[in-house]
């Protein structure tokens, strides 16, 4: 198997805009993927995803961001510390407008390059696989919800 990117895409009935707001804002990431987050959509800034009561803190450091249409983060960085030396995860949304909707494709890359022995390369991107099958679903549910509210 290729352990190179994870790549997921899904139709929301949002705008760019709004998607943009979703991917990158920490009171929406916390709604869809995370417990908390703490994030400026500003690149160059370092934040942090939070799971259960900061039983899991993970780093991330703003690649990009080009509302309404990309946002990109590392993340996985080695001994839990951003470090642009060393490798770590690179997690890309690219927005593209679709009908009365957004395309939204998902990318995550930087597995090969982590240099990770092979059973775990395997272990982590399965991991991977299956966090992307369950957050990506929910990502749209949410959107759906957040929609219809408003």
């Amino acid at each position: 198997m290729e352990y190179g990117s994870i790549e997921r895409e899904i139709h929301v009935d949002a705008s760019p805009e709004v998607v943009f707001e979703v991917v990158s804002r920490p009171e929406h990431i916390s709604e869809w993927w995370t417990d908390d987050a703490d994030v400026e959509a500003t690149p160059g800034a370092v934040g942090e995803l939070v799971w259960g009561d900061r039983a899991e803190v993970v780093p991330i450091a703003v690649v990009n961001a080009e509302p309404p249409r990309l946002f990109s983060f590392r993340w996985c960085h080695p001994d839990g510390k951003v470090d642009d030396s060393a490798s770590s995860l690179l997690i890309t949304f690219e927005l593209t407008p679709s009908g009365t909707g957004t395309r939204i494709r998902l990318t995550e890359t930087g597995f090969r390059e982590m240099g990770w022995e092979a059973a775990k390369l395997e272990e982590q991107y399965r991991e991977h696989v299956s966090g992307w099958d369950t957050f990506i679903p929910r990502l749209g549910e949410y959107l759906a919800r957040l929609t219809s509210t408003s």
